[in-house]
């Protein structure tokens, strides 16, 4: 049964993380609940359950996306592309890497999956966009030369969390009538790091073009310039906040 971390109220983003493959990459499906279009984060495999859980959402792809190319967290590109025609996003420096695949799936003994087109690169500042929310793109290699980070900010005067509300529509005239009484609404930023930065953890960098300068520096000057409350999903593992691994985390307390 998937891991979930649903937010089913019809205002609030639909968020659903479901642990895959041998590894348990977490893979994210992150979706607007009024327009029903959504971002798939890392589908490492298992796409079958991947499917589903959209299906349950009546949700339709827009994009695919990967924190980097190792082979646990893009897997299942191709076939997810197959069933949704979303194109499939990744950064320049992990390409060698992804189309590579057969050498990882021999280091570790398993069966290489098939290897999609690359559609569109991503690359520092650019922004995704799905329904009425947006995520931006922040390049953190380290792990890997490509490794990425989504970060979806938080939109505190609109009053619904992370939710784009155009000026003057309906939507923001009744958000900011009800934000001075619904607080509790507006979520922290929200950050999908990918293998960078783990709950009590950093991500390894004795793998493919992995670099222990780099990624401290990653996390250092990209990730610990959010906001502390930034909640962090990382590619593994549960869910951490930037004020928790800045106080706690061994890696960066003494780096």
């Amino acid at each position: 049964m998937a891991n979930a971390n649903a937010k089913a109220n019809e205002n609030a983003l639909i968020h659903e993380i479901i642990p895959v493959g041998f590894l348990q990459c977490n893979c994210s499906i992150v979706g607007d609940p009024m327009t029903r279009e959504a971002i798939v984060i890392d589908p490492g495999d298992e796409i079958e359950r991947i499917v589903a859980a959209l299906a349950k959402h009546g949700l339709a792809v827009k994009a695919i996306l990967s924190t980097h190319a190792h082979i646990d967290h893009v897997g299942g590109l191709k076939k997810l592309h197959d069933v949704t025609g979303a194109p499939v996003l990744m950064n320049e420096g992990d390409l060698e890497m992804y189309r590579r695949l057969e050498l990882q799936a021999q280091f570790l003994g398993v069966a290489p999956p098939p290897v999609a087109n690359v559609d569109s690169l991503l690359a520092e500042g650019d922004t995704i966009r799905w329904g009425s929310y947006q995520a931006r793109v922040l390049h953190t290699p380290g792990h890997s030369p490509g490794s990425i980070s989504l970060y979806l900010p938080s939109s505190a005067d609109a009053g619904e969390g992370n939710r784009i509300v155009p000026a003057g529509s309906a939507a923001a005239e009744k958000s900011s009538s009800v934000a001075h009484q619904a607080k509790a609404s507006t979520e922290a930023p929200w950050l999908f790091a990918g293998d960078t930065l783990f709950a009590g953890s950093i991500g390894r960098t004795d793998l493919w073009g992995g670099s222990y300068p780099e990624i401290i520096r990653s996390i250092r000057l990209k990730l610990l310039t959010l906001p502390e409350d930034t909640v962090v999903f990382p590619g593994h593992g549960p869910s951490t906040t930037l004020a928790e691994e800045r106080e706690s985390n061994p890696f960066l307390i003494s780096s």
